[in-house]
């Protein structure tokens, strides 16, 4: 025994090439910066005392602490180091997926539940499953349609919509509550996948812009809210036009487009468009035009051309009376967005928006 134990302290003695010297194993953190490290401590012991994740509320050190979490869940990179040390599951984000399902900056000024919409799995699928197989037949039939959304006041108990590609249904809308002369309430979603959320009216509504359409009532039961009714004026159209002037300086421009309003059908409206310097004396392509019920026609145009003010074209165009015009209904931003505004504007909720155009985005005030 004493010669093996002696036998082997030779051999490990003799290792010229380290062969049979191991290092330490190195933690997992290593990598991680040493402030990244104590900020998910805080947010860990966050949760451990207030058995929930750190909101946008209005206190200063809570708030700071969701931006941060917030920012480790956008960095990849951080959510596999992090992984480890995550004790809550605060970044698992199979259930976050799509911003519809995380309910944010609504907590203390609603008064509501204090803590994130997350989508889970809807236990009794089975009383809703042959709904969305009757929705899908529907639409196949064409006894219902695929549309656009335009307002909040569509958003009701028993409306089918579409976010991302997926089937939702509205089950059930919880207690109304009304801030600043909007209303909002919890609602109980059921999507095609099998989960379900409670997101807000809002929130979901705010998706509805970003990325959604709502499916139509069956055709035997639309309402007066889905159809223009006898009464209903037809003051004119809101156009969208893109140029087709080969002058350099403007057809370089990204997402540059002419918002505008016509008593007349817009084909007819814009025939002469290559004489007039409103129309950058070059003829157009009408991308899409909207009619228009019940407008005001005179702050129509008024409301479009403030929203999107700080990307007008700022342009000097010769006409053919040798003159220096300023065409003021033109505007860099992209079409998706274009379309959203119009509809802000038909369904009168555009005064609680305003558009960024740094970002070339619509966000709430």
């Amino acid at each position: 025994m004493k010669n093996s134990k002696k036998k082997l302290l030779e051999v490990l003695e003799n290792d010229p090439f380290n062969l049979l010297k191991t290092k330490p194993k190195l933690s997992n953190h290593r990598d991680i910066p040493k402030i990244v490290l104590d900020t998910f401590y805080e947010i860990n012991e966050f949760y451990r005392k207030n058995n929930r994740e750190p909101q946008k509320t209005d206190d200063r050190a809570e708030r700071t602490l969701c931006a941060k979490l917030e920012g480790i869940r956008e960095d990849s990179n951080q959510m596999l180091i992090l992984k480890d040390l995550d004790e809550f599951n605060l970044l698992e984000t199979e259930d976050k997926s799509t911003d519809i399902f995380t309910l944010k900056n609504v907590t203390k000024t609603l008064n509501m539940p204090d803590y994130f919409a997350r989508r889970k799995v809807c236990k009794d699928f089975e009383s809703f499953e042959m709904l969305f197989n009757e929705c899908h037949n529907d639409l196949q039939t064409s006894n219902r349609q695929i549309t656009e959304f335009r307002s909040e006041r569509f958003i009701k108990k028993g409306l089918f919509f579409i976010i991302k590609g997926v089937m939702g249904y509205i089950a059930d809308i919880g207690e109304s509550k009304k801030v600043k002369n909007r209303r909002n309430a919890r609602l109980r979603c059921i999507f095609e996948n099998g989960t379900e959320s409670d997101m807000l009216l809002r929130s979901l509504s705010a998706e509805f812009y970003k990325d959604g359409k709502i499916i139509s009532q069956l055709n035997s039961e639309v309402v007066d809210d889905f159809i223009v009714k006898k009464d209903d004026k037809l003051n004119g159209y809101i156009y969208v036009l893109k140029s087709l002037s080969q002058d350099d300086k403007i057809k370089n421009i990204q997402d540059l487009y002419k918002i505008g309003y016509s008593t007349t059908k817009v084909e007819q409206r814009v025939k002469n468009a290559k004489n007039e310097p409103t129309y950058l004396m070059a003829d157009v392509e009408v991308i899409t035009s909207f009619r228009c019920y019940n407008l005001n026609t005179q702050k129509l145009e008024k409301l479009l051309h403030q929203f999107f003010g700080s990307s007008c074209l700022d342009i000097k165009i010769i006409g053919h009376d040798k003159k220096e015009h300023t065409p003021r209904e033109w505007f860099i931003a992209p079409l998706d967005v274009i379309k959203k505004v119009v509809q802000l504007v038909e369904n009168g909720e555009i005064i609680f928006y305003k558009y960024d155009s740094e970002n070339q985005k619509i966000i709430q005030k």
